[in-house]
């Protein structure tokens, strides 16, 4: 929840569960197709190690997207350590039994994840807009009373990448036809802000406070040209869908809010409230 009853004068987005469709999405959806425990994924990704792990070298641009590196991305996810304390984990919040699968049966061994194949799921999902945020995006953009940035930990895709069924991979945003009124808006999802901010380009990805800081120095740069004074973190508004980035930016001085999976109206609500001007459509308020 914001912190504050005034309105931002700034707000910065995460792209990915935010502002298109989450990647998480994809996630869940192969764990829950495998039969692997639910969550074990985004936790192997988040323990790294932060200075090594595949996921964090890639955000950080210090690696280049090849076979090399969904090599290393599986092993990330394939380690003994990690799949034993995650299932210890659940075993002590009572959703699972200790070394037990979803399905009730034993799983001694750490899943085996095709990394790949699940890498670009995750990409090719995210290129969706999301129903609910980006029309409040647009919005917010067309008042012209805020600073928008983003801040995304992303990845840089080589030119000609081909994805796991050797078609050529694009980010380009997928806008669905008319009578959607933005299905001739442009392909770029950087174009929706006045700052766009990605990892792999930068070198620091979330929860590094300095990613927040940067993120803040840029906005306030921005701001002052455009004549609206000065941005501060507690100025700016943060939006994110993951815990421990939302955690971290409050303690940089930002304020918050939290964007859960499969609930962006709500968070879209939120948003209006902080901001002070309508986001929803009447529809999307049923």
């Amino acid at each position: 929840m914001p912190s504050s009853s005034k309105p931002p004068k700034a707000i910065l987005f995460d792209i990915g569960g935010v502002v298109v469709i989450s990647p998480f999405q994809a996630i869940l959806d192969y764990e829950i197709e495998n039969k692997i425990p639910v969550g074990y994924i985004n936790y192997a990704i988040q323990k790294g190690p932060h200075d090594t792990g595949a996921w964090q070298l890639i955000e950080r641009g210090e690696v280049e997207l090849n076979d090399d590196w969904f090599a290393a991305f599986r092993r990330q996810l394939s380690r003994p350590e990690v799949w034993t304390e995650y299932l210890q984990k659940l075993a002590q919040q009572e959703s699972v039994g200790g070394g037990q699968a979803i399905d009730g049966g034993p799983q001694p061994h750490v899943p085996d994840i095709d990394a790949k194949r699940l890498f670009w799921r995750m990409m090719k999902i995210s290129r969706a807009p999301d129903p609910y945020m980006y029309p409040a995006l647009r919005k917010l953009k067309e008042s012209g009373k805020f600073v928008l940035g983003a801040f995304s930990n992303n990845v840089t895709f080589p030119d000609g990448i081909l994805d796991d069924e050797g078609q050529l991979f694009t980010k380009d945003l997928i806008h669905a036809p008319a009578p959607n009124p933005y299905a001739n808006d442009s392909k770029d999802v950087t174009t929706c802000f006045d700052i766009f901010l990605g990892s792999a380009v930068v070198g620091v990805r979330k929860p590094d406070p300095a990613a927040y800081k940067l993120a803040v120095r840029e906005m306030d740069a921005i701001a002052r040209k455009k004549g609206m004074g000065e941005v501060t973190a507690g100025d700016t508004l943060f939006l994110d869908d993951i815990g421990i980035n939302l955690k971290f930016a409050r303690k940089t001085g930002l304020r918050t809010i939290k964007v859960n999976l499969g609930k962006t109206r709500d968070a879209v609500r939120e948003l209006e409230e902080a901001a002070g001007i309508p986001l929803l459509d009447d529809k999307a308020r049923l």
